[in-house]
């Protein structure tokens, strides 16, 4: 059996970090089907995300469909390539079955690491910042504001997944909540500022 691999491996990794986030693949029946669902409120992801595809399998040929309600787009392409490229593809949803990746993505992701975190934050996560007041010892309230991260996702193993990442580029997180990863220390917030950015 022919194997096949991506042809870039820097988009690729974006891209396994796109549809883990928040990607699947379909099986068509004659192919298959990678579907990747995102915000249409940031046209830039859209358009990595479709460019990541092509140079990841170049004889796909991505398309969007949007939501006619929703602010939703999905980008769509078909191969029978794809089971081959995302081998944790399968039956339920993600959350309800492992997930891991094999060998030969683990290395892609070992090499590209801050695309692999891009491809999940764009996905699946965001920036925003926290506000709060405290009253100091004078009795004056003050505001303070900062920037942090958050991926959010219910699959324990994609969360390890990302936490790993974070810890091999030295970014220091927290778990809050059961399905919440956030990044909110000056220096690692500083390096996502740099690496990965606010939406668009």
């Amino acid at each position: 059996m022919f194997v096949i691999r991506p042809a870039d491996a820097y988009s690729y990794a974006y891209l396994l970090g796109a549809y883990l986030g928040d990607g699947y693949v379909a099986n068509t029946g004659r192919s298959f089907q990678l579907v990747i669902a995102l915000d249409a409120a940031y046209p830039d992801i859209v358009e990595e995300v479709r460019g990541a595809i092509v140079l990841s399998l170049p004889a796909s040929h991505p398309q969007e469909h949007r939501h006619a309600v929703h602010r939703s787009v999905h980008v769509t392409a078909g191969s029978k390539n794809w089971p081959q490229l995302f081998p944790q593809m399968g039956p339920g949803r993600k959350h309800e079955r492992p997930i891991f990746l094999a060998p030969w993505q683990r290395e892609i992701v070992e090499r590209e690491t801050w695309q692999f975190v891009r491809g999940l934050i764009h996905s699946d996560g965001c920036r925003s910042v926290n506000r709060f007041k405290t009253k100091l010892p004078s009795g004056r309230v003050a505001e303070y504001a900062y920037p942090r991260y958050f991926f959010s996702n219910l699959s324990a193993d994609i969360r390890g997944l990302f936490c790993e990442a974070c810890d091999s580029l030295g970014l220091r997180w927290t778990q809050p909540n059961a399905r919440n990863i956030s990044i909110s220390h000056r220096s690692s917030v500083a390096l996502l500022d740099e690496f990965v950015g606010p939406k668009r």
